[in-house]
């Protein structure tokens, strides 16, 4: 392997492999980027992004077979031809009844590249995707359900279309590997736009306290260093959203990725205490009242989580403003259940179109986003991303430009200075002048 310039991959003490720095990193300087080695794009931002490139534009031209697939132009619909193929075909002959999840699209295009693929790709510099840890051993009952559906499906919709499928044991382990490596790539509001496996940055260990971000442009992941990283240091990257307390985060990792964290933040707690601040009142609550209370705040988050799908927006609305109510009488508005909540009812407000009431929730949550998360969050970044274009929309144009400011500072770092997001940010800032 040709190795990442800069790093090294390495044996990490008590983690297995990982990559570590051969030179120091500055703040918001690129460690490495990585084309991915498979991806598909979303279906709900068909039409609005390019199948090949993911790049965002109007008058896109669609497939002339499968009609579902929209392309730049005729170079990206070349391009993303030898893998969208079997899509098509498959599109094509089940119609409206063609319904695999995203994990089936991608798991069909990686073994369909693997097909023409014999040297390591460009993505895999330092790590193989055939070298994915899978966690067989580890997987429960459910999961083991989970990924035996995947296998079905892609039986169903792609065995006419994608010859030779690998054997039962084979793929067991290529969607349990798929499932612990893969990624999300999203856009600068941290909405989905599709998944993807990328080797080299797979190969990056965890840490609830990062020193990169990883961050896309189009289907290439670049991973920025957000603190000063030396030489010899470990790169790390974070797995998952860190805006919760030390338990929350260990129990997410443990059944998504099968390791307890031992960072210095899971073993210091630091941030904790603010993440569980207690309303200020003459009595302070029982531990029980509050243990309570956080059992209640977990169940009512994936409660929401399901009812998204068969309540109206009124009734959500509803739901959260029902929950922020109950939870007040013991937390306070910056302890982290009561943000997730008001989070939840400001896109639940952005998408009935209640300006006013998307921006009132947004106030209440990017500062304290900005103490709970580490420095240069895209978390911290889209909310005040989000307020800045409501400030404007509501004709509150200080407001508005100072938040896209602060947006721009913490995306200048995490996306790097010549990305078109910020680009974007900036011309939005100009055009208020």
């Amino acid at each position: 392997m040709e190795g990442i310039e800069g790093t090294e991959r390495f044996d990490s003490p008590g983690k297995g492999r990982g990559l570590q720095a051969l030179r120091h990193f500055a703040v918001g300087e690129l460690v490495f980027a990585c084309p991915a080695f498979s991806y598909v794009l979303t279906v709900n931002e068909r039409g609005a992004h390019c199948e090949h490139c993911f790049t965002r534009k109007e008058d896109l031209s669609k497939c002339g077979k499968c009609k579902q697939a929209f392309y730049c132009n005729v170079d990206c619909q070349r391009a993303d031809w030898p893998l969208h193929k079997m899509e098509c075909l498959a599109m094509c002959a089940y119609g409206e009844n063609w319904c695999p999840s995203e994990t089936v699209r991608l798991v069909a295009r990686i073994i369909q590249k693997q097909k023409v693929t014999t040297e390591p790709t460009p993505s895999e510099k330092v790590l193989l995707l055939k070298e994915f840890e899978s966690h067989l051993d580890k997987m429960d009952t459910e999961k083991d359900e989970m990924n035996q559906a995947d296998i079905a499906a892609l039986h169903h919709f792609y065995s006419k279309h994608l010859h030779d499928l690998p054997g039962e044991q084979a793929l067991i382990e290529l969607f349990a590997q798929v499932n612990c490596n893969g990624f999300t790539i999203e856009d600068e509001e941290l909405s989905h736009l599709g998944s993807a496996v990328f080797p080299d940055v797979a190969l990056m260990n965890h840490s609830c306290s990062p020193n990169v971000i990883v961050t896309y442009k189009g289907t290439v992941a670049e991973v920025r260093a957000v603190k000063e990283i030396d030489p010899g240091d470990e790169i790390f990257n974070s797995y998952i959203d860190l805006l919760y307390p030390t338990e929350d985060r260990k129990e997410r990792l443990l059944d998504s990725y099968f390791f307890s964290c031992e960072c210095t933040e899971c073993i210091t707690k630091s941030k904790d205490k603010a993440k569980m601040a207690i309303r200020k009142s003459s009595t302070r609550p029982e531990p029980e009242e509050i243990q309570s209370m956080v059992r209640y705040a977990k169940n009512v988050i994936e409660e929401f989580r399901r009812a998204k799908h068969y309540k109206t927006p009124s009734e959500l609305l509803e739901m959260c403003q029902l929950s922020l109510e109950k939870m007040g009488s013991i937390f306070s508005d910056t302890n982290v259940y009561m943000l997730h909540m008001m989070y939840q009812a400001m896109g639940v407000c952005l998408y009935m179109q209640d300006w006013d009431g998307a921006m009132s929730y947004g106030e209440k949550i990017v500062h304290p986003y900005s103490v709970h998360y580490p420095a240069y969050s895209l978390n911290v970044a889209s909310m005040f991303l989000k307020l800045g274009r409501l400030y404007l929309g509501l004709e509150k144009k200080p407001q508005g430009v100072k938040a896209l400011k602060k947006a721009l500072a913490i995306m200048e770092v995490a996306h790097g200075k010549d990305h078109h997001y910020v680009a974007e940010v900036k011309r939005e800032i100009q055009e208020q002048k």
